[in-house]
């Protein structure tokens, strides 16, 4: 190292020629991220993004009961037409992701469109359970393979319509502008 060199503050071995842009806190490559705006050090890209973070606790148990019940009855409505409801999910997924922007009155977060979506591959389980039953039943009570193909065919609908549904909803949720 020579002399007058700016070293790292989090790996102080480490010479640098880097400052954070907000702080001014000398930083090497490792702890540098690439912002639209410059390098910053982790502290800060975190500070920023703790204010962008504007739910309540209570958000996240909304959400979650909000897509189980959504997801699950998007299903129902969409069994009704068949191969075309592949074309009303997404529909779905958007009108649920407007009605809960809605309840949780537009506030954001990270870990907002995660819950949404366990919510909402849960909402798709009540739909699968006659299914595996059927199945399990076709296995085990002497219907033979031929059967079983058929059950595992009817399984593909609910499971398209929830995965239409839950990534529409996912990406719609993690849209949230103010």
């Amino acid at each position: 190292m020579t002399e007058g060199a700016l070293v790292c503050e989090n790996h102080p071995p480490r010479e640098t020629s880097l400052r954070c842009n907000r702080c001014e806190k000398p930083i090497c490559s490792q702890c540098a991220v690439l912002t639209p705006v410059g390098y910053r050090c982790r502290e800060c890209v975190r500070a920023q993004q703790s204010g962008f973070d504007t739910t309540r606790s209570y958000d996240f148990p909304i959400t979650f009961v909000v897509t189980v019940f959504g997801v699950s009855i998007g299903i129902y409505l969409a069994s009704f037409l068949g191969f075309w409801g592949i074309f009303l999910a997404p529909v779905i997924g958007g009108g649920l992701a407007e009605i809960l922007k809605r309840l949780i009155n537009y506030r954001r977060s990270r870990r907002l469109p995660l819950i949404a979506a366990i919510g909402g591959v849960i909402g798709v389980i009540p739909h699968l359970i006659p299914i595996i039953l059927s199945l399990y039943r076709t296995l085990f009570g002497g219907f033979g393979f031929t059967a079983m193909g058929g059950i595992v065919i009817s399984a593909i609908w609910p499971i398209a319509y929830g995965f239409l549904i839950i990534s529409t909803l996912y990406y719609r949720i993690r849209g949230i502008r103010l």
